[in-house]
């Protein structure tokens, strides 16, 4: 049992070996012409540059929070100011790495696709997959490290709420890294679409475009860096949480004895979600091993294998690792583990759970499927129609997701309970917690899977705008259009983990607060906190979507201006160059000034209502994780219909590109932009970092 750890930073450090070995494939491979390689070097200059000054910002923000953390009276101080530091810092690097690597493996992927997709297609995913194995490696080895650090070899007090901080460190690089590179990605997008494809009529990733540039560079810091951040959050949260729920319903089953010293057969509890995360990563490097291009088989299947393969794995090794650790028949208390496998149980639903509502993600936003079909065909009597038809699919999306969630939680409770018989009230809520490391237990594949997406997108452009032939340009589209399913899948697994991750934080909110939170829809202040908490998501919608509409407006206004005052620009004359330094800068400074007062909304609302009055602040989070998960989905199903929708149309239904059609599917594609890239992907950070905000605030609350 007390290995449990050791063997999580074996796991952690082999994953982050296979992402050094992937980076290295990557850096080899040949990047192509001399003017791809100056494209290449033109996006990876503006991607890094943004994610510095990004990283300067936020570090301000980190610094205040660190003293906060010092001088509020929380539980334990100061420990939990480093650990905040170090979730921070593990999350920043994760996020520099797999942009460096990203933004390498565009040229390459471009170059590898002159020679077909069974070349390029791995190149991809082994590029997205040094994102997706640092994010994991990285988060995994910041979680053990602090267990080992806090609750084995110092013994602080108040531990578990000090590795809770952990999980609000890497809430808080999230949160800014997905605001600001998705209003940075879709200020350039937008901008550029509107005036490019629609006005000036010329090809998506034209070089004569100013903002393609730009647009390529907010691929990187919105799909990569963003989906990144957001993942390690996701990843090190459903670890966190199942472990400080535990370590509260631990003092219940030892009827008040100390947990002081050694925790006995408790300790299990304690770590198996760590476990369930060594056991995940290692089948996920196995799973990562199994991509490889094949000619003659479907894209989607031989991307999606990997995935396959470590979810098998990942169920075998559940079921091993629990009996293993809990041999015996352990007692906890007075109460006896009598049916060890009923919480290997609750693992296989969060991973099946998670499964399908990527599945249902995918069924919405695929072009191989009726949703993504009707809003092409509604394409044919205009904008007005596909955008209504958008919106429909999208809400009506919620429904198998929330089917799926509830259908996950109870039955997750019900395991736990099984699992201990008659302490299943108690102890099914620990069950539910663990659904959320089951659904995450693979995340260095889903990453990976994700942020291949960005990287094929960039490979397009880059093909596009280094003139190479119509061919190459068919393939990377291939890819790309894959790219755009896997990361509605990678949102999917994001957002409903968000959900259950947010229920056991909850619930550790509830039970760190004891007798003094009473949570009783009759009572005045929790109803306010209801309301107020279903409110704060769409007010941060507005405000996410309201910062990219005032981005692409500047985007707008430079590209017109460059039409218009450089001669031969509109034309393509050789020689005449944008200057797409100019748009990179302003969706730089854009992002940066325009995330701070959403990202702010989520740290500033709980803690003012906390202060006022903690029943109203528990009303509010259960208002806030309700509707911030609706929105989440349909907000990102949308703008995935949408997008697909277009390039459904561009292959060439409906009369292809060039057709009213086409136009009015663009439109829609843009309506969509910041639902999929912006504001709904960060609603899951939202209602997380609320959360785990008011957890380790609560005692100063109290």
């Amino acid at each position: 049992m007390t290995a449990v750890p050791y063997l999580a930073l074996i796991a952690s450090v082999l994953a982050l070996l296979l992402a050094y070995y992937f980076a290295k494939v990557v850096l080899r491979a040949d990047q192509g012409t001399e003017l791809m390689r100056e494209i290449g070097a033109a996006i990876r200059e503006g991607a890094m540059a943004f994610l510095r000054r990004e990283y300067r910002w936020v570090s301000v923000f980190v610094a205040a929070m660190f003293v906060l953390l010092l001088i509020v009276p929380i539980d334990g101080r100061p420990a939990a100011s480093f650990a905040y530091l170090m979730g921070a810092v593990l999350s920043s690097v994760a996020g520099f790495i797999g942009m460096r690597i990203a933004t390498a493996a565009n040229t390459r992927t471009a170059n590898a696709a002159r020679e077909g997709a069974a070349k390029a297609l791995p190149l991809a995913f082994k590029g997205g997959a040094v994102m997706g194995f640092s994010v994991a490696g990285l988060a995994l080895l910041g979680i053990s490290f602090n267990y080992l650090l806090w609750v084995k070899w110092l013994g602080v007090d108040q531990a578990f709420q000090v590795v809770a901080a952990f999980g609000l460190g890497a809430s808080s690089i999230a949160l800014f890294a997905r605001i600001g590179g998705g209003i940075y990605t879709k200020a350039a997008d937008v901008g550029g679409d509107l005036v490019g494809k629609v006005e000036a009529g010329i090809p998506e990733d034209d070089p004569r475009n100013p903002a393609t540039i730009a647009d390529a560079v907010g691929d990187n810091v919105g799909d990569v860096a963003g989906m990144g951040a957001d993942l390690f959050e996701s990843y090190a949260g459903s670890i966190v949480a199942p472990v400080v729920l535990a370590s509260l319903l631990v003092p219940v089953f030892l009827e008040g004895d100390s947990l002081a010293g050694s925790f006995g057969d408790a300790e299990g509890l304690l770590m198996y979600p760590i476990l369930i995360g060594a056991l995940g990563m290692i089948a996920s490097i196995i799973g990562a091993l199994f991509v490889r291009g094949r000619e003659g088989r479907s894209l989607s299947g031989q991307l999606h294998t990997g995935q396959h393969v470590a979810m098998a794995l990942t169920v075998v090794f559940a079921i091993v690792g629990t009996l293993v650790l809990f041999s015996g028949s352990p007692t906890i208390g007075s109460y006896e583990l009598s049916a060890p496998i009923f919480l290997a149980f609750t693992i296989i639903v969060g991973l099946l759970g998670g499964w399908a509502i990527g599945f249902t993600s995918e069924y919405f936003t695929s072009e191989h499927f009726r949703p993504v079909k009707g809003i092409a065909q509604q394409s044919e009597t205009g904008p007005a129609t596909v955008t209504i038809e958008g919106i429909a699919q999208g809400k009506l999306s919620t429904l198998p997701a929330v089917a799926l969630v509830v259908t996950m939680i109870g039955l997750s409770y019900l395991f736990g309970g099984l699992a201990f018989g008659e302490a299943g009230d108690v102890i099914g809520l620990y069950g539910v917690s663990l659904a959320a490391i089951g659904m995450l237990a693979v995340t260095g594949v889903i990453v990976a899977v994700d942020a291949y997406g960005p990287i094929a997108d960039n490979a397009g452009g880059i093909a596009e705008m280094a003139e190479l032939p119509p061919e190459v340009r068919g393939v990377t589209d291939s890819l790309d259009s894959l790219g755009n399913t896997t990361a509605a899948v990678a949102k999917g697994f994001a957002v409903g983990s968000a959900a259950v991750t947010a229920l056991a934080l909850f619930k550790s909110f509830s039970l760190t607060a004891g007798d003094q939170v009473f949570l009783d829809i009759n009572d005045t202040a929790v109803t306010i906190g209801l309301f107020l908490g279903a409110m704060t998501p769409f007010i941060f919608a507005a405000l996410t979507m309201s910062s990219v509409g005032r981005a692409a407006q500047a985007m707008i206004v430079e590209v017109r201006r460059q039409f218009a005052e450089i001669p031969g620009l509109r034309e393509g004359e050789p020689g005449v160059k944008p200057d797409s330094r100019r748009c990179v800068d302003i969706s730089t400074q854009a992002a940066l000034r325009e995330m701070l007062l959403p990202g702010g909304l989520a740290v500033v609302l709980p803690l003012v209502i906390g202060f006022i009055d903690v029943n109203a602040l528990g009303g509010f989070l259960a208002g806030a994780v309700v509707t911030g998960f609706l929105i989440a989905i349909y907000m990102a199903n949308s703008g995935g219909a949408w997008d697909n929708a277009k390039k459904y149309i561009e292959a060439g239904a409906h009369g292809g590109k060039g057709t009213d059609a086409h136009a009015a599917a663009v439109v829609g594609d843009t309506i969509g932009d910041p639902f999929k890239d912006t504001s709904g992907p960060a609603m899951n950070i939202l209602i997380k970092v609320m959360t785990i905000v008011s957890l380790v605030f609560v005692p100063a609350f109290l």
